[in-house]
Formats: structure tokens, sequence, C-alpha cells
């Protein structure tokens, strides 16, 4: 309970940008919703993946978003990999669709519709096609929908977020500033020096290195489980509603991969 309490304020954000400089890394204020600004970087081709635990980077559109890297090794929780076209894919669904399927569930900007969980949600959109047609053949007795209900808002939020340009975003690297993290981290906020100077050398000894190391560099691939290998494998593959249970199922990627750090 105690994670849950914690707020981020104005300033731990300006704390984190000021680490990230002295690191030499890059960084971007998103005008808006981070996961959105990732997003638009990954389909620029301006970074490979965004890494979140907010499944709403799929909502936005990235094409590929890696969840788990900031776990604990202890954990032994491997890295999962999620491709929206293969999960636009398995649902036989456009992304417009997802993204009804994601309001009608419940979202960041708007309540779900009382009674449609993620398999009667997937039924509708694949028997109505949308939320307005949903809303057209929807029972209004079993199913109480939210007043003055925000979908349409929504949608526009998700489809057309608030996003720097991928293409306008320079992302360029610099050598660490040890003297500003040894003032920063040790002298201000008690940090084991010996550890932030070992840990700026190996910046330094990354940021010398020409030749960008490959993801598999840093993570083993690991199969999925055989619950989840893909239909065209010969194993017969749920829906993503039927496989999960409760909101957070409705963008769970089936076929998605999953990397263990390697040690």
């Amino acid at each position: 309970m105690s994670k849950r309490l914690v707020k981020v304020t104005k300033q731990h954000a300006a704390e984190c940008q000021r680490l990230l400089t002295l690191m030499g890394v890059p960084w971007l204020q998103a005008p808006s919703e981070a996961e959105a600004q990732c997003a638009e970087l990954v389909r620029s081709g301006r970074v490979f993946a965004v890494g979140t635990e907010d499944m709403d980077a799929l909502t936005f559109g990235a094409p590929v978003l890696l969840r788990r890297l900031t776990f604990s090794e202890a954990k032994k929780m491997p890295i999962q990999e999620f491709r929206l076209d293969k999960a636009l894919q398995e649902m036989s669904m456009s992304q417009e669709q997802f993204v009804d399927l994601c309001i009608l569930l419940g979202c960041d900007y708007c309540d779900s519709v009382r009674g449609v969980g993620p398999k009667k949600a997937l039924e509708f959109l694949r028997k109505y096609g949308d939320i307005d047609n949903v809303l057209k053949h929807l029972d209004k007795d079993k199913y109480q929908v939210p007043e003055n209900w925000q979908y349409q808002e929504a949608r526009r939020l998700f489809a057309k977020p608030d996003v720097t340009p991928g293409d306008t975003v320079e992302l360029k690297w610099s050598e660490p500033d040890e003297a500003g993290l040894i003032k920063f981290l040790v002298e201000e906020n008690g940090f084991n020096e010996e550890r932030v100077r070992s840990g700026a050398k190996r910046l330094l000894k990354a940021k010398q290195t020409t030749v960008q190391g490959r993801i598999d560099s840093f993570f083993s691939v690991l199969q999925p489980p055989a619950g989840q290998q893909s239909a065209s494998g010969g194993q017969k593959r749920k829906s993503l509603a039927e496989a999960g249970k409760g909101p957070a199922a409705k963008k769970k990627a089936a076929g998605n991969s999953s990397f263990k750090k390697r040690k």
C-alpha cells in the first residue's frame, strides 16, 4: 500500500531530468501524456520500443511495448515484448476498434459501461463494428452506460494526442558529468561515492563504444508458454478477452515474446 501513496511531484520530475542530463542520457518533456509521446517516438523510428507498465501505450499506437524493464533481478520476471500488429491480427480488429474496446472497458478519460467485460466488449465490437453502433443495440436495462459518456472525446485523445512530432526530435547522447554526479548524488543525496564513480565510468565506457549493441546482448529471448504459441504453430489460441480476467486483460497481446536479463 505504501507504493500507492507515493505521489510524483514537480520536484521529483526536475530531479530526474537533472540526473539524466548529468548521466548524458537524452530526455524529452512530453506536452501531455508520456505514453503518447513515447508511442510517437517509436512510430517515427527514433526509438525501438516503449518501456512502461502502462498498457495505454498500445492504445496510443505504440508498435512495440516492453514491460518489466525495471523489475528487480530477484523477482526473476522475464521482460515481456508486445507487438501491436500481432495483437490486432489475433483479435481481428483495426486500431480504431481496439481503441473502442479499451474505452468500453474503461480508460483514463472515461468510465466503463457497467456489466460489459472483456469477452462481451469484444463480442459487441465484432458484431456491430464500433461504439456508436454498440450503443444503438445495447440493452440499457442490462448494461449501464455512464451519464454524459465522453467516449468520442476519449477516442480523439487516443487518436490525436498532443505530442511533439517524432521527426523533429533529436535524441543525442553526451558524456556523463562525473563531478556533477558526485555533487548531486553523493553530496546532496547521500549516495555512496565509490558506487557513483563506478557507474559514471561504465556510462563513459558505453558512450565511447562505436557499435551499438543488439537487444539480445542484454537479454536472452525466451519462448512463450505453450498456451500462447501462435495458431500457425498448431496450438489453439484463445482470444485476448477469453484468456484474460478483468479489465487489464483487454490489452494483453497474444503471441508476445519475453526476454530474460543476462547476468
